[in-house]
């Protein structure tokens, strides 16, 4: 133990630090801070379990770093302590299920700026205040950039409980809200277990009876490769025939399961201008999105969670709702003038939208 203190300054008291650190990342804009310990073994089964059931899809970089998921050791030695921070990302009120209509439906958290650098560049802020007061300290921050299990770390740090969803909430702020974290060599105090949530989910089944393609297979327990947001982000393949009429109008990531969790009563609409809602993206009409080229798409894009996806993937996503859309003059014109620059895999997309109104044929000239 001895050893292990050299690493703080002469009459450090972590007590107050782990205080300090609480209201400095208030000062950054978070709404909660908490420090875990860095033994994961408890969540190793249940890793296990979802890579064996080959969940994961086409992501086959979750199977390969699974020693570094669950040692944090291996992506910063000397690893004793995460600080886990989340800050809320909800841009405006919680809006009301999708439905196949005439707008479209984004994820709430791709509505701003891309949460990843606003996020971090807090983090690196708070892990440098940190450094100023310890001595011979490593710190890293991470915001969904490596292998990290997020969830469990903050569940652990005492910032909510991981629901059925497989989403960590929490009882006064639900679930809209990004993670980050700070792996530390520094001894700090964890958050001891009487502050940590208990699971809250209790009989509800909400989330799991609400997925529009089943992708929550049981309670904590989440198949990817039918998982909207999986479909229209992570996947560069085309979406399975049996699962379009099902996406409805959700052109990129889907957030149903959080719309009906009973905890996001309590969400609160974030402060942060950088998670506002940028080019009328938090309810645009189907027929705009579709208008756009390539170029507008890079455009109206420029900076943000979007460019997760490249153009094609969003003709993709974009002639999916359009499928399920009702069906107008423009509507089937824009499909015809997509189809021009599209690419084979989106062009299928378009065909299939376009079959849907009964254009068979017509969408088959260049």
């Amino acid at each position: 133990m001895a050893a292990t203190l050299r690493i703080l300054r002469p009459a450090m008291n972590l007590e107050r630090l782990v205080q300090d650190i609480g209201l400095w990342g208030r000062e950054l804009g978070f709404q909660q801070v908490g420090i875990a310990d860095a033994d994961l073994s408890a969540y190793a089964p249940d890793v296990r379990r979802w890579l064996a059931e080959k969940f994961y899809g086409d992501m086959r970089y979750m199977a390969r770093n699974v020693r570094k998921r669950l040692h944090p050791q291996e992506l910063l030695e000397g690893t004793v302590r995460v600080v886990s921070a989340r800050m809320d990302y909800l841009p405006g009120a919680r809006p009301p299920l999708p439905t196949a209509a005439k707008n479209a439906y984004i994820a709430r958290y791709a509505l701003g700026r891309d949460y990843h650098k606003t996020v971090r560049r807090r983090l690196v802020t708070l892990a440098k205040r940190i450094d100023e007061r310890v001595a011979n300290g490593r710190f890293r921050a991470f915001v969904d950039s490596a292998p990290v299990l997020e969830k469990p770390l903050a569940e652990k740090a005492g910032l909510g409980w991981i629901g059925k969803n497989t989403l960590l909430l929490n009882e006064t702020a639900g679930s809209f809200f990004f993670l980050g974290e700070i792996f530390t060599n520094a001894p700090l105090p964890v958050t001891p277990p009487t502050q940590r949530a208990r699971d809250r989910c209790g009989a509800c089944k909400a989330c799991i009876n609400v997925c529009p393609t089943g992708a929550i297979v049981g309670p904590k327990r989440l198949d990817a490769r039918r998982c909207i947001a999986y479909l229209t982000i992570e996947s560069k393949a085309p979406i399975p025939l049996e699962l379009r009429e099902a996406i409805g109008n959700r052109v990129f990531g889907c957030d149903d399961c959080q719309l009906v969790c009973p905890w996001n009563r309590h969400a609160r609409r974030t402060a942060e201008a950088d998670f506002a809602s940028r080019h009328g993206l938090d309810n645009p009409p189907l027929e705009d999105l579709l208008s756009w080229d390539e170029a507008t798409f890079l455009a109206k894009t420029e900076g943000m969670a979007l460019r997760r996806i490249n153009f094609q993937q969003w003709l993709r996503n974009v002639a999916v709702a359009a499928g399920n859309a009702a069906p107008s003059e423009r509507l089937i014109a824009l499909l015809r003038e997509r189809r021009l620059e599209a690419g084979q895999m989106a062009r299928e997309h378009i065909d299939w939208a376009l079959e849907r109104h009964g254009c068979a044929g017509a969408s088959q000239s260049p």
